[in-house]
């Protein structure tokens, strides 16, 4: 636990020194602020939101991987506290003593159950996950494609499944295939509604209307927005409404 909370400690770290040393690269300098491309500006500014998707996708993994940590020390303790309970009863004594004098045999440890199907599924599907995650954060777009596609055809009702579907489109996204983009987010929305990445889908998939010139429908999009999340992060909120001024939705 305690090497996994310095693991999260220095992702956080890491999203944190890339986020201002990325701004600090996009700020002109006062000689040269007349100079400035607009278009090399939000080139930069792109890549800076991908870098910080991708980081984020590491935390994500972090947190998924706490979680799974707490389930497991709740699980040993709850079988801790079984065996424990056995033994003392075992120790109680006053039943009948067995025929002949004999000692009756003290309980052995309760056998430990295998791993049920579903939880090595679980672990499969972790695996297949990660290893995707790994390739789309490596810069491999199209083996990152792959990794999740086979995911979700396999554990389609994971835990991670609505992730997992959310960025498969940041794979299209990433190498401006928007069309499959576009499909993808769509479909981590609709499917995937009330998953944790339900709102960045839905949010995406916005965004991706409107690189495609699609502006209408993605006011539409981000109409939608407020109303499917209300609980949404102040950040996606944000994030909402300077989409929503910078396409000109009423």
């Amino acid at each position: 636990m305690a090497a996994f909370a310095q693991t999260l400690s220095a992702a956080m770290k890491k999203l944190h020194t890339s986020f201002l040393l990325a701004i600090a690269f996009l700020l002109p300098t006062a000689a040269g602020a007349q100079r400035v491309d607009p278009v090399h500006i939000e080139d930069r500014f792109n890549q800076l939101q991908q870098s910080i998707t991708l980081l984020t996708g590491q935390i994500e993994q972090l947190q998924y991987r706490n979680q799974q940590l707490q389930q497991q020390l709740e699980k040993m303790q709850a079988d801790y506290e079984y065996r424990l309970d056995q033994m003392e009863k075992g120790k109680g004594g006053g039943g009948p003593r067995p025929p002949g004098g004999a000692q009756a045999a003290a309980p052995g440890p309760a056998p430990t159950p295998a791993a049920p199907p579903a939880a090595a599924a679980n672990a499969g599907g972790d695996q297949m996950y990660n290893d995707a995650m790994k390739k789309l954060q490596d810069g491999d777009n199209a083996g990152a494609e792959r990794g999740f596609k086979a995911f979700l055809q396999s554990h389609s009702k994971h835990a991670l499944a609505g992730n997992a579907q959310y960025w498969l489109g940041e794979s299209y996204y990433a190498r401006k295939d928007y069309q499959n983009a576009m499909t993808a987010f769509a479909e981590g929305y609709k499917t995937y509604k009330t998953s944790p990445k339900g709102p960045d889908n839905l949010l995406k998939l916005g965004i991706t209307l409107a690189v495609m010139g699609r502006k209408a429908d993605s006011c539409q999009v981000f109409a939608k927005f407020s109303q499917d999340y209300p609980r949404a992060t102040d950040l996606q909120k944000r994030r909402v409404d300077q989409e929503r001024q910078k396409n000109g939705c009423g």
